[in-house]
């Protein structure tokens, strides 16, 4: 009888467990899009754009690219060369070219236009990754369509 009420006790106080520790487990069953980064290895900006992708829970992975090698990339994946900025990165599908705010990527991928993706031309002050969104320059966040032309999907004014 006792081996029996050791057992017992262990399978409850091991279910307690389990149900104190099921918390701590959410944030795995929460995870954002998983995005694959294309980056200069020493860019600061780069780095600054993942970062804000994790913490709006964006699953990022990086490969490094320098050069032709990475202009090669976004080029043959639909990018004009008027819509280049510093990093490029995929997610479900789509291209996203520079410092594109989550919230017009979240947008893209509830909507599913039929299009490449997202551009960010140039390095714009105050855009995500690129300082204080407070003192941010006017900027447009473009949809680039698959026959290469583009249309703003969102602006964001000077602050």
């Amino acid at each position: 009888m006792t081996q029996d009420m050791f057992s017992r006790r262990a399978i409850l106080i091991g279910g307690a467990a389990l149900l104190t520790a099921s918390p701590l487990m959410t944030p795995a069953q929460d995870a954002g899009p998983a995005i694959h980064v294309m980056k200069d290895p020493n860019c600061g900006c780069c780095s600054a754009w993942i970062e804000i992708l994790e913490n709006d829970s964006f699953i990022v992975t990086t490969e490094a690219s320098l050069g032709t090698l990475l202009m090669r990339y976004k080029l043959d994946n639909g990018i004009p060369q008027n819509m280049i900025s510093c990093h490029t990165a995929r997610v479900r599908g789509y291209m996203i070219e520079g410092h594109v705010p989550t919230a017009d990527i979240r947008r893209l991928l509830d909507e599913r236009p039929d299009a490449v993706g997202l551009a960010v031309p140039g390095m714009p002050y105050g855009s995500a990754g690129m300082g204080p969104e407070s003192e941010r320059d006017a900027y447009v966040v473009y949809l680039v369509h698959r026959n290469g032309t583009t249309e703003p999907f969102s602006r964001y004014p000077a602050a």
